[in-house]
């Protein structure tokens, strides 16, 4: 009974003690500026009524008393695009807002805009207004009118008519948009495609997707997540499905970020001008497919840049296939992966002829052993030309062909490392520096076929290897 007692006793001087610390704070205005996470919010590129992603800044009260700052709030009222939550509680203005000394408070930001033209700027701040003055935390994002093509039950998503998109608004896939057999899809210059996690497009057999970028304009398809650290990492999207007997085109295009990028069954694709990178499997998947590709930069694909199943014919001309990665560091990741045979969706094993396979003027690079890797099936027709080209190469053991003394590589060097102004995703620039081996190794007459590098320079004298002069 004794201990019953003094139990009780105990908690309710408990909570006498802590009434009186509650009712003893007492919060001062500010003597000294407040103290932010960040002075400035790059929200995330937005589209058309699409609420973005929260982000945080921490305000922090660096001084040794309690403080109540007067009012927090967004300088263009409830007119602005965003919308702020302070503490807890979602809102545009804040009056007498407590922090405790040496202590912190969270604002969240949003912004769900409506669009006034194809891409503009909003801009806000986020004001703290005391009697020693104003400070405040700018807020910042590119807004994009958008266009939305949405799979569900009830709509499968299908462009059944031949069609042309322009720059003028964004294209937003949700789930997968199939372009119908024999019709035409034409993508303009500067329209960019963004895809949303778990989509994709498919072509099917006898349409066609042309995508016709220019230098100035190019054509973009990635993930729908537009902040830097989704440009530097894979799977945000699925791929671009290209069915037997598709054609693509393809020129001035950045295509990045997705589990394989062109996946292509028995598909004729012209690529020129263009950046095929990060992708969890493969850049380029070819299935018995007839591929032609000029001024071609890819890196950092998981299993391989390009891979080549079932044969076909393939060119690759003034082509930079890098493979570096620091996120799929575990991953074969090889340059350039050829093989006779391919396993259908029912694990049953097809046998097809290579019947080319030319590699000139390029550089094909990465930090593994082999950056080319051939699998050749005894019987089975594989013809390559490895021609005035710079190859990352080990043995015949990992590469599947021998080097030296080879008719099918000529004048073609191995393992000089290419210089390579930065091969990292977050600043990737495959341009080679001075000094490069890669400087004026190519062959004019190769290059005469391709006199302009990627950015407009003539290359007809002293050609260097790679898509770049």
């Amino acid at each position: 009974m004794k201990f019953k007692l003094l139990l009780a006793f105990s908690f309710w001087m408990l909570l006498v003690a802590v009434s009186c610390n509650k009712d003893d704070i007492t919060f001062d205005s500010p003597t000294q500026e407040l103290r932010f996470s960040r002075d400035t919010v790059f929200c995330d590129t937005v589209y058309h009524q699409v609420r973005s992603e929260t982000y945080v800044v921490k305000v922090y009260n660096n001084e040794d008393k309690d403080i109540m700052i007067p009012r927090v709030n967004l300088e263009k009222g409830a007119a602005s695009l965003y919308r702020i939550n302070v503490d807890g509680k979602p809102g545009y203005d804040f009056k007498n807002v407590p922090l405790r000394k040496k202590d912190s408070l969270y604002i969240f930001v949003e912004i769900a805009p409506e669009a006034t033209g194809p891409e503009a700027i909003a801009e806000d701040k986020v004001l703290f207004t005391s009697p020693g003055g104003q400070q405040h935390v700018t807020l910042f994002s590119v807004v994009q009118d958008a266009e939305f093509f949405i799979q569900t039950p009830g709509n499968p998503n299908v462009i059944t008519n031949s069609t042309t998109w322009n720059n003028n608004k964004a294209k937003i896939i949700y789930g997968n948009l199939t372009i119908n057999p024999n019709v035409t899809l034409d993508i303009n210059a500067g329209t960019k495609v963004y895809f949303h996690k778990n989509s994709g497009m498919k072509v099917s057999s006898g349409a066609f997707l042309n995508i016709n970028g220019t230098q100035a304009d190019q054509v973009i398809l990635r993930g729908d997540r537009n902040d830097p650290y989704y440009d530097t990492i894979p799977k945000n999207w699925n791929s671009i499905k290209m069915e037997a007997n598709s054609t693509l085109k393809m020129n001035h295009a950045r295509l990045f970020g997705g589990t394989r990028g062109l996946d292509m069954k028995q598909t004729n694709a012209t690529i020129t001008n263009s950046f095929i990178h990060t992708f969890f499997e493969y850049g380029i998947y070819a299935v018995g497919s007839t591929v032609n590709a000029n001024n071609l930069v890819m890196n950092n694909c998981g299993l391989s840049c390009v891979g080549i199943f079932l044969g076909g014919k393939h060119s690759y001309t003034h082509a930079t296939i890098a493979n570096y990665s620091k996120t799929m560091s575990s991953f074969d990741r090889a340059g350039i992966f050829a093989a006779n045979e391919w396993k259908n969706d029912a694990g049953q094993t097809q046998q097809g002829a290579l019947q080319q396979l030319d590699i000139k003027n390029s550089i094909i690079y990465s930090d593994r052993d082999d950056a080319v890797h051939f699998e050749q099936t005894p019987g089975q027709q594989f013809e390559f030309l490895l021609q005035n080209s710079l190859i990352k190469y080990t043995s015949a053991t990992g590469a599947g062909f021998t080097f030296e003394n080879n008719p099918n590589v000529i004048q073609t060097v191995k393992n000089a490392e290419p210089q390579f102004v930065n091969y990292f995703m977050a600043k990737m620039n495959l341009r080679v520096k001075p000094g490069s081996p890669a400087l004026g190794k190519g062959n004019a007459a190769v290059a005469a076929t391709v006199p302009f590098d990627i950015v407009n320079v003539s290359r007809t004298t002293n050609p260097t290897l790679g898509a770049y002069q």
